[in-house]
Parts: C-alpha cells; sequence; structure tokens
C-alpha cells in the first residue's frame, strides 16, 4: 500500500499516523497537507513539518479549552498527540538530539490533557517494578467496581503507551473491556526518562503488570487477556509462557524470532569463519545507506537497547527468540498476520507452528486493505476481529440490541 511517497518506511509511518482517525487521533486533511511538505526519505524535513502540524493543532486545543469546549480541545489534543509521536520517530539517531525528550515529551502531555476530558474513566498509573516502576494507563469502562474482562496492552519496537489508547484501549472500551496499557524496558518513559533498554525475559515487567492489576475490584480475575504489538507480538507470548494467569494471548502481529545477527547475515561473506565485530559494524554502515528503513531500524535499535555498536545490538538481540520457549504457552493465544508485511514476512506462521496450546491464526490481507505491518489502515476491521475472538475466548456474553424496525 503506497501513500503519497515512493519510500516504502515513509509511506508506511504516514499510513499509521492516518490510521487513528478512526478513534480520533488524526484528521485526513491534515496528515495529507503535511506529507506534501515533507522532502522524501529526509528525516529533517520530517520531523520539522509534522512538529509544525502538531504545534498548530495543539495551539487549537489549547484555545479550545479556554473557550470552555471540551470536546473540541479533546479532540486536537489527541491528534497533537499523535503528531508529536509522528515527529520525533526519525530523531533515534543521535540519542543526545534534545528533541527527542522535548517532542516525546509534548506527545505525552497533550495526550494526558485530552484523557482529563474522556467520557470515559483514564487513569496515570505507576507500577512497581525492580526498583523502580512502570509508567501505564488504566481505562475504565465505568465508575463501578464491576469486574471486567481486562485486556493488557503492550507495544513494540518503537510505540508509546499514549499511542496504545488510540490503536486498542478505545476500541476495548466500547467492547465493555476495561484496559491496562503499560511501557516496559525500551518503551516509552522507560527508555527516554528511565534509560532502562528492551530485556528479553519480558516475564520480568509483565508479572508487576498482573500482581498489579490483581489488586483492581474492576478486573476480572479469571478474564485477564494480554495483547502484544509489532515485536509485542514475541514479547507477549514470551511473558505468557511464564505468567500463567492469563486467559488469553494476542499477538499482533506474531514474531519468532528478532535476531539482528539474522538481519545481517545476507551482507557478510565471511566463509566457513566467524566474522570479526568490526565486519558487522561496516556491513551495518553499507545496508543503512540502502533504504531509509534499514537506516531507521539500526538507529532506533542503537537507541532502545542502548548498543554500543550494531554488533554490540547484534549481542543484545540473540535472545531475542521463541526458540524452545512458545511451547510453554497455556492459554488460548491468537496469532495474527499482515499478508505484506513488510518487517516480519514469514514469522507468525513459525510461531503458530511452534504452539502447542489451543491456537487460532488469523491472516489480514490485501484484499481487505488490511495487509500492512499490524493492520494500519484497517484498525476497525482488525480490532473487530480480534474482539470476536476475544469474546468467545473469554466467554463473553453480548446483549442482542433490538433492530431499528423493531422499535417502531
Amino acid at each position: 500500500m503506497q501513500l503519497i511517497f515512493k519510500d516504502q518506511t515513509f509511506s508506511f509511518e504516514l499510513l499509521r499516523t492516518l490510521s487513528y482517525a478512526s478513534y480520533g487521533g488524526a484528521d485526513i486533511g491534515e496528515c495529507l497537507m503535511t506529507a506534501y511538505r515533507i522532502q522524501e526519505g529526509d528525516f529533517e524535513s520530517w520531523y520539522k513539518e509534522w512538529h509544525a502540524t502538531a504545534t498548530k493543532v495543539h495551539a487549537l486545543a489549547d484555545a479550545a479549552l479556554a473557550g470552555g469546549q471540551t470536546v473540541s480541545a479533546r479532540e486536537a489534543y489527541l491528534r497533537a498527540s499523535n503528531y508529536y509521536r509522528t515527529a520525533e520517530f526519525f530523531l533515534h539517531g543521535d540519542p543526545q538530539d534534545p528533541r527527542i525528550m522535548t517532542t516525546w515529551g509534548s506527545s505525552r502531555t497533550t495526550f494526558r490533557q485530552a484523557i482529563r476530558l474522556l467520557d470515559s474513566l483514564a487513569e496515570i498509573i505507576e507500577i512497581p517494578y525492580e526498583h523502580t516502576h512502570l509508567s501505564g494507563y488504566f481505562y475504565r469502562v465505568d465508575n463501578s467496581s464491576t469486574p471486567r474482562p481486562t485486556l493488557i496492552v503492550h507495544g513494540g519496537y518503537d510505540s508509546t503507551g499514549e499511542e496504545l489508547y488510540l490503536e486498542v484501549a478505545a476500541a476495548a472500551l466500547q467492547r465493555g473491556y476495561n484496559c491496562l496499557t503499560f511501557e516496559g524496558p525500551g518503551q516509552g518513559a522507560m527508555i527516554r526518562e528511565q534509560r532502562l533498554p528492551f530485556r528479553p525475559d519480558w516475564e520480568q515487567a509483565l508479572t508487576p503488570v498482573v500482581d498489579y492489576l490483581l489488586t483492581r475490584p474492576e478486573a476480572d480475575p479469571k478474564r485477564i487477556a494480554l495483547m502484544g504489538i509489532s515485536l509485542g507480538g514475541l514479547l507477549a507470548p514470551r511473558a505468557a509462557a511464564f505468567e500463567h494467569r492469563l486467559a488469553a494471548c494476542i499477538a499482533n502481529d506474531g514474531v519468532y524470532n528478532f535476531q539482528f545477527s539474522e538481519k545481517t547475515r545476507p551482507f557478510l561473506n565471511p566463509g566457513d569463519r566467524t566474522p570479526e565485530p568490526h565486519e558487522y559494524n561496516e556491513a551495518a554502515a553499507k545496508i543503512m545507506g540502502f533504504s531509509t528503513g534499514i537506516r531507521w531500524a539500526i538507529e532506533n535499535g542503537l537507541f532502545t537497547f542502548q548498543a554500543g555498536s550494531y554488533y554490540d545490538l547484534i549481542q543484545k538481540t540473540e535472545p531475542f527468540t521463541l526458540d524452545g520457549i512458545a511451547e510453554k504457552i497455556q492459554c488460548p493465544t491468537l496469532v495474527c498476520e499482515a499478508e505484506a508485511d513488510h518487517f516480519f514476512a514469514g514469522q507468525p506462521q513459525r510461531l503458530y507452528d511452534a504452539l502447542t496450546c489451543p491456537k487460532t491464526y488469523m491472516k489480514f490481507t490485501a484484499e481487505e486493505g488490511a495487509e500492512e505491518h499490524c493492520h494500519f489502515g484497517a484498525l476497525q476491521l482488525y480490532n473487530h476481529r480480534v474482539f470476536e475472538w476475544l469474546d468467545q475466548t473469554l466467554q463473553v456474553k453480548r446483549e442482542q440490541q433490538p433492530s431499528a424496525a423493531g422499535m417502531l
């Protein structure tokens, strides 16, 4: 799916930002006009134009709030948050760039201004984790203490906790689910403020979240589900293999292996010997010039894993595999696949084949307009199908609403 840009990475990230229009996080015209101003493949141009749009919409939100127009303020704050997130996306090549913190900070601030104005209840939470805390949000359908099925959601390689509201949490609330979203090591505030990089034993991050959730009377302890998005499609199944209080696990999309050594091997020709560290670093320098996608993937990896070199990044990602782990999952597991996923092609099937628990494979296709990674461009369809599966798995009963004809 090509959108304005010939560059695949720019096109996809535009589609991602635009997709949140379904849940109030974007306006189509704002996104398209911003994209038309961006110079193809230029990271600085991307930042400049998205930041300009975010700043403009942020000002609209502030003015609406000052005028007592709370609905307009809420809508504009949500859009500004998404646009600031998009602006910051390609800045990680220089971890010391001050714009990383200021732009990401603006995304979080505007989002938190928006959720104060939501019709549903949204709570900023801190979950005890080792010697610090995980940052998160707890969204509730209403103000009662009625135990409800509750969905835990975390992102992956580059997502933020604020983005997760637009991707899944809003849809969960519409369907009567409470939703807890959190950022683990390597994500959002955890990497930017606390400098905590990704870790392979994700259950060490998830178990404190489940512990916390079980202290909340609003969560039904027998109907707690977990969803991991993008790289979270590996992290969530990894956690579910060891955290058995989950009633269901969703991998969107399924990922079996995230080892950078596999991605580099085609660019090395060492013969029978093991490549030297400098050869990996030299190969990385070459392949980063092939595409913006490869450049971004490596720069973001160095940032989120706190790796000192590409060879160091390879070493740090070696444990990120579900080999010997996937078969330990016990709860029903949904593995999603995007037909034209340019990040993890073939990975969902590898995960599905390795599972021995009750399992379901759900493919999203180009014919549906849902073929892109994590089904951006078709979030309503994605949530429709996934929550249908979740209702059946958790035995959530829906009351049938009377038809319009029956009410006449």
